[in-house]
């Protein structure tokens, strides 16, 4: 079911260090899964690779923005980054200055242009303060098209994944 489909009005606001429980839901969601393929267990994103994005959330320098269904008041998707520099880099790491972002929407939400406002209010704070913006997407995500609309552009490959940049 898409929620998108009845008349739902999404606000946005900046994300908080209370908004970090469902920033854990959201980097499951933000996994690609091929169709076809198995869910991973959800305590992966415990796994120290993928805890790094959210642990501890609300340090100095993360950022990022929620959306929010006006109607129930809850959550439907989040786009964030983070500095992930030395020894806790992440799988888009460019340098020590380069933040790398993340981005889900929850699938009843997807497609409703959520993605695409959620990544023009992170990248115009972003780029306020710092000269890049850093993200890891596998080569078969169609999210990819939504990252080169943003003006995302591919910088390395790392197995089937795409490092892309932002400048």
């Amino acid at each position: 079911m898409n929620l998108l489909s009845t008349p739902t009005k999404i606000i946005y606001r900046p994300l908080g260090p209370a908004d970090e429980p469902f920033l854990w839901e959201m980097l499951y969601q933000a996994i690609y899964i091929a169709p076809g393929a198995p869910a991973p267990p959800r305590e992966i994103v415990q796994q120290p690779a993928l805890a790094r994005y959210v642990q501890g959330w609300g340090k100095a320098g993360d950022m990022g923005f929620l959306a929010v269904n006006e109607n129930t008041s809850k959550p439907a998707g989040a786009a964030w980054l983070r500095l992930l520099a030395g020894e806790n880099c992440g799988y888009g790491y460019i340098d020590d200055a380069t933040p790398e972002l993340s981005i889900a929407i929850l699938p009843e939400y997807r497609g409703g242009g959520i993605g695409t406002h959620l990544l023009d209010l992170l990248l115009a704070a972003a780029l306020d303060h710092f000269t890049a913006v850093s993200l890891s997407v596998s080569q078969d995500n169609p999210a990819i098209h939504l990252y080169q609309r943003c003006g995302f552009q591919v910088v390395s490959t790392q197995g089937d994944s795409l490092i892309m940049q932002k400048v």
